[in-house]
């Protein structure tokens, strides 16, 4: 059976350490750990915030998520960004997004290129283009909707002008044939 007493190395008492011992063993345990000096964590997807208060004209560009809780008069684009309409938000003004909220008012040209989402205290006036659109009970949407892939649209549309040129062409050399008997 092992002590306590023998499993101490020689020339360490029992006593405690003293303040100049402990001080060193602080400052290296500070050092060694990043966040020692006060910086505070932060999430790589934290979204910016206007908020309440805040009133902007203009244009308002990013890559990153923005929260609007206050007003914008003008142009919101976010590339690869969310935005979010507060409750409070109202934005007049075109958007252009990875992702759009609306919980509060938008009056513009609405671009949500995955998705677009009305809450249902939201209310969009103006154009509405996005691949998915949700609309929850009490939400208020007023104007143009293109929901869907753009793509498979477009394929679509060549995809049935094509048939119906086709069918046309036969209709021609049918009726032509018939004509010349």
């Amino acid at each position: 059976m092992w002590k306590k007493e023998d499993s101490k190395p020689e020339g360490v008492s029992d006593r405690a350490a003293t303040p100049a011992s402990s001080m060193a063993l602080s400052s290296a345990v500070s050092t060694s750990t990043p966040s020692a000096l006060g910086a505070l964590p932060t999430s790589p997807r934290a979204a910016a915030c206007i908020s309440q208060g805040i009133r902007i004209k203009g244009e308002v560009t990013g890559s990153e998520d923005l929260f609007v809780d206050g007003v914008v008069d003008g142009k919101l684009n976010l590339a690869n960004g969310s935005l979010t309409i507060g409750p409070n938000g109202h934005v007049k003004a075109d958007v252009h997004a990875r992702e759009v909220i609306v919980r509060g008012k938008i009056e513009g040209k609405v671009t949500g290129r995955d998705k677009v989402q009305l809450w249902s205290t939201g209310q969009v006036t103006g154009e509405v283009q996005t691949d998915r659109l949700a609309i929850e009970d009490g939400a208020l949407l007023r104007g143009n909707v293109e929901a869907g892939r753009q793509a498979n649209k477009t394929a679509e549309i060549k995809a049935s002008a094509a048939t119906v040129t086709a069918k046309a062409a036969d209709t021609t050399s049918l009726n032509s044939g018939t004509a010349a008997n």
